[in-house]
């Protein structure tokens, strides 16, 4: 088996898709969350110039915890993220790590505008919303491990 980098799985019996699965030290994984995060009370902040720093904020604090953010969009009261996500770190841990790192970092470049909206040094709610994503649809897995050769004896 490759070690240190990317590898193609193959493909599955009953059409599961090959996906792009990365290697850690006695695993292979591929794990794809999308993540929601919202201003505090929904407040319409979040300007196009304010997306494009976080897309690149987001990014680095991805990197920092061995994860990948694969796409990032948002709105001006919430925001969107896919990441490639590390199973060595928790979901709630990645989630934290990102919203509390990205908030300091707007706080401190975009202070006027963000002093509009918060008195108190506050960005983000303090829910979140995450779904894994990816992968073969739920249906052809449960067909692909029906279909596995069972020992008989």
């Amino acid at each position: 088996m490759n070690r240190g980098f990317s590898i193609l799985v193959p493909s599955l019996k009953a059409g599961v898709v090959a996906t792009l699965s990365r290697k850690g030290s006695h695993s292979v994984f591929s794990v794809k969350l999308h993540f929601v995060f919202v201003t505090r009370y929904r407040r319409k902040i979040i300007s196009a110039v304010m997306l494009q720093r976080m897309n690149e904020m987001f990014g680095q604090v991805c990197r920092t915890m061995d994860c990948e953010l694969l796409e990032f969009s948002g709105e001006a009261d919430h925001v969107h993220l896919l990441v490639d996500f590390h199973p060595k770190q928790s979901i709630s841990a990645v989630a934290g790590s990102l919203k509390a790192s990205v908030s300091r970092m707007l706080r401190k470049e975009f202070a006027a505008d963000i002093a509009r909206f918060y008195s108190k040094a506050v960005f983000w709610s303090g829910t979140y919303y995450v779904a894994s994503s990816g992968g073969a649809p739920i249906e052809k897995l449960k067909e692909y491990i029906k279909s596995q050769d069972s020992p008989q004896e």
